[in-house]
């Protein structure tokens, strides 16, 4: 613990300054509810609806901050990242807004709709092994042969600070919320979330879902002691990677609580949320909804927040239809 003891976590000061710094570059996203999945959660359920976000997710508030903080050395020779996705599209869209170039490893299971659009904003993409260490190796590769800054998909102060403005953005709309709940892959959203919680609203409880199958939140949370993720054999491919010794120490000072729901949970609320509300959430948001439409999460009476963090979809390979 004595390494976790000596990280320095984003203060609530300097997330609302970074929120400041951005807010005119991402969009302020809807926040939407219903009638309908208000009966089925048992409370009042407000989306922050980060599927409206440019590049289709919250990842853009993180990677527009983090490339705006680097200095003009630091980005003469462009940015790169490992991302499935939508890290990959927000470091893409805000490097081509800075007018640098961007390197991309993403893994060979990436979804399809993601690379291309990786792609649309002009970055170069190398296809790596899907494992942590593939990813890692590839990316070193890149860096070594292009120069580029890395950044880290949420290891990092600046993307966690970017990330919190989402959650900022939902406490200035829905003041007075019970809870926020929201998925935890790397932790980055959950890191910067629970810091703004904690500055603008201490009584809210803040809750983080995670598929059962990559469980290494819950476990590191329990036990107090960091895991890797084992398995990335999860719908949410959003959720496949582990937390950084930064975003376990965000958590364990900050979050009060965090869950585990089943692939066919997740894909159950996913579809639930598309039908019922005509709007396109990934598996990986449906993982806080699940967690509330499954009895983890006691709502009755109660008031919350969830983060939609997404709604990249590969329309020919919706989790429903195999």
């Amino acid at each position: 613990m004595s390494e976790l003891n000596a990280i320095t976590i984003p203060t609530y000061e300097e997330v609302k300054n970074a929120y400041l710094k951005i807010r005119d570059k991402v969009h302020r996203t809807p926040v939407l509810n219903s009638k309908k999945v208000n009966e089925r959660a048992g409370g009042e359920l407000f989306f922050k609806c980060e599927n409206f976000q440019k590049v289709g997710a919250f990842k853009f508030r993180g990677a527009t901050h983090a490339v705006g903080e680097l200095s003009d050395e630091e980005a003469q020779n462009g940015v790169a990242t490992h991302s499935s996705g939508n890290h990959a599209q927000a470091v893409a869209l805000a490097a081509k807004l800075r007018g640098i170039a961007a390197h991309i490893v993403m893994p060979e299971n990436a979804p399809k709709v993601k690379v291309n659009a990786v792609r649309d904003y002009g970055a170069t993409i190398t296809f790596s092994e899907s494992t942590q260490e593939g990813r890692e190796a590839t990316l070193k590769k890149v860096v070594e042969e292009t120069g580029a800054t890395f950044i880290h998909p949420y290891d990092n102060p600046h993307i966690i600070m970017g990330q919190a403005s989402a959650a900022i953005e939902l406490l200035e709309e829905k003041p007075d919320l019970d809870y926020i709940i929201a998925p935890i892959g790397g932790g980055g959203l959950m890191s910067g979330t629970s810091i703004a919680a904690s500055g603008l609203s201490p009584e809210t409880k803040i809750i983080g879902t995670e598929p059962e199958v990559a469980n290494d939140a819950y476990l590191s949370f329990k036990t107090s002691e960091l895991h890797p993720v084992q398995s990335t054999d999860t719908v949410a491919d959003g959720l496949r990677t582990s937390l950084s010794p930064l975003t376990f120490a965000c958590i364990q000072e900050h979050v009060d609580a965090i869950y585990t729901v089943t692939e066919q949970e997740i894909i159950d609320a996913m579809r639930f949320i598309w039908e019922r509300m005509k709007i396109i959430i990934e598996p990986s948001c449906a993982v806080p909804v699940a967690a509330v439409f499954n009895g983890k999460i006691d709502l009755q009476g109660k008031r919350a927040g969830i983060i939609i963090t997404g709604g990249n979809m590969d329309l020919d390979q919706l989790p429903w239809q195999g």
